[in-house]
């Protein structure tokens, strides 16, 4: 059933993800577009490259709570619509909100249509959807951070972990979080492709995202 509260929600889910924090604050306070520097991506990685560590954070958090709310904005569309919270239809409106929240982040209005890759915003999304999975896929993150000291790779093998423990840990009887999950492979794939193919040749850049680079040099 499809109502003006529903179409409202996700136009509002769109207009949270589509909010660019990364360039705002840079623009704000430090007179920079982080999409000129760096890896170009309006994130948090790349605002920590750019900027540092206080900005990288502040960057980080905000884009988790835009998926995060966006994806929680199902609990006000009504319970005539969504149904209880336990449901499978509660649940797809989630995801509906949630990915509609992620490709605001990728193509923000407010910004020119040119985000980041919405890893920091999918993971507010699936904070929503499922907590535990989230947790596994933090712990993924940085075991392979800390191992590797690439983010990129890190990224994708957390993402990688969401569809492996709604399986075969937590054996979710939803199946649409399995098929939104796969996607989330998916989607990660594309938006990493650049650093994937870096990674193959051996020419990714290891990242400390918690050193400020002195000089900024456009890549």
């Amino acid at each position: 059933m499809i109502s003006i509260y529903s179409v409202s929600a996700l136009l509002l889910a769109y207009l949270f993800g589509s909010i660019p924090t990364a360039v705002w604050l840079g623009q704000g306070l430090y007179g920079i577009d982080v999409r000129e520097y760096g890896s170009g991506n309006a994130g948090a990685t790349n605002t920590f490259r750019v900027l540092g560590k206080r900005a990288g954070i502040i960057v980080m958090v905000v884009d988790i709570l835009k998926g995060f709310t966006a994806t929680n904005l199902a609990a006000f569309i009504g319970y005539s619509v969504t149904g209880p919270q336990s449901s499978t239809q509660f649940v797809n409106y989630q995801l509906a909100l949630g990915i509609t929240a992620v490709m605001g982040h990728l193509f923000p209005i407010f910004a020119g249509f040119r985000g980041g890759k919405g890893i920091a915003t999918l993971f507010g999304m699936i904070l929503a959807v499922h907590f535990e999975a989230a947790m596994i896929c933090v712990l993924v993150f940085l075991l392979v951070l800390v191992t590797t000291k690439f983010v990129s790779l890190s990224s994708i093998s957390a993402g990688f972990a969401f569809p492996l423990s709604v399986v075969f840990v937590f054996h979710s009887p939803v199946k649409s979080i399995l098929l939104y999950a796969i996607c989330i492979c998916v989607l990660i794939l594309v938006t990493h492709q650049k650093n994937i193919e870096r990674l193959l040749r051996g020419s990714e850049s290891k990242v400390n995202l918690f050193n400020r680079k002195k000089t900024l040099s456009v890549e």
